[in-house]
């Protein structure tokens, strides 16, 4: 589905992040919908190296790529020198998907230079040349904040949560300083579908359920998983969100989530239930003790001025991904 009546013939594009989730599957919505704009991939690609807590610094992913056709740039966020090179492509939009995004980091100071530094000098750079800069915000940043979660009252309760806050905030700073600058930040909330499966043991627990079902395990879940609700989006409301806002009539910070929470027992039932199956859910004790229980975006402003409404139910979602997900199985799970 087309997203946007903008014009983007001859248009340039950049997707810093491009190899991962949420930004390959951007870069194929442009290849298939667009196909006279020029995409600009740049990716920090994985390269097996860990942090202190065993999981990868690096999502980036070729095999989240194959098919695409345009540009690719292996490299890093951090480093200056590039983006000076990017001067001369003269980008139009920029898609800022690129940063460190698993929440259990506690390195907080190459959290902040990533996913703080990087982001400002990115900002300087739009600004110079005039490029609307449309950026990954998200719903950690509103941490231990009351549900339905509203922008300008957040509460992070990780230096991941602090990271995104602390990039809206200089993003807000550039829109009062500079209101002729597009700026638009989306806070994504619990985001799941195609090409996540290389994020590992961050991939969302559709993913992480759907292959435990095909392998004929018992779905393991937390005691009372029925009380703990989140608001999971589907990954083509998420791309939807994000070309809607190339033609935002407000600079600012949106909620990109359905506003309808629903459980991760849900999950368990509706994959089961589409897969044909019936295994009985194993349950354990939650071994976090700050865990949210419950997650509702308010989107209301993001209805308004970005003109989303979001069109997948849970249902609908898990219909549409469980495709690839047999097909995880087959060539990444079993066969691999």
């Amino acid at each position: 589905m087309i997203y946007t009546d903008l014009d983007l013939s001859e248009k340039v594009v950049l997707i810093t992040g491009g190899a991962g989730f949420i930004g390959s599957n951007l870069a194929f919505y442009f290849q298939k919908n667009h196909p006279l704009a020029k995409v600009v991939i740049l990716d920090i690609f994985r390269d097996e190296e860990v942090f202190k807590n065993g999981n990868l610094k690096s999502f980036g992913h070729f095999k989240n790529l194959l098919g695409f056709k345009g540009e690719i740039i292996a490299g890093d966020i951090n480093d200056k020198k590039l983006l000076k090179k990017l001067e001369s492509y003269n980008f139009d939009y920029i898609f800022h998907q690129a940063a460190i995004s698993d929440t259990t980091v506690q390195d907080q100071n190459i959290m902040l230079k990533t996913n703080v530094n990087a982001f400002k000098a990115y900002l300087d750079f739009a600004k110079k040349q005039e490029i609307v800069m449309i950026y990954a915000s998200s719903a950690a940043t509103y941490g231990d904040a009351p549900s339905p979660f509203r922008v300008g009252f957040e509460s992070p309760q990780n230096v991941y949560g602090f990271s995104k806050l602390a990039m809206d905030n200089i993003a807000y700073e550039y829109m009062e300083k500079y209101p002729d600058m597009k700026i638009v930040g989306l806070r994504y909330f619990n985001v799941y579908g195609e090409r996540e499966y290389f994020k590992n043991t961050t991939a969302s627990m559709v993913l992480q359920l759907g292959l435990q079902i095909l392998s004929g395990k018992t779905p393991r879940l937390f005691y009372n998983s029925d009380k703990i609700l989140r608001d999971f989006i589907y990954i083509e409301d998420v791309i939807q969100a994000n070309i809607k806002a190339m033609s935002a009539s407000k600079n600012g910070v949106y909620n990109v989530g359905t506003a309808t929470p629903r459980s991760f027992q849900d999950i368990a039932d509706v994959l089961q239930t589409q897969m044909g199956k019936k295994i009985e859910s194993e349950y354990f004790e939650n071994p976090y003790s700050a865990y949210q229980t419950y997650t509702k975006a308010d989107i209301k402003d993001t209805k308004e001025f970005l003109n989303f409404s979001p069109r997948f139910s849970l249902e609908d979602g898990i219909k549409a991904y469980l495709t690839e997900i047999k097909l995880i199985y087959e060539k990444e799970v079993k066969g691999g």
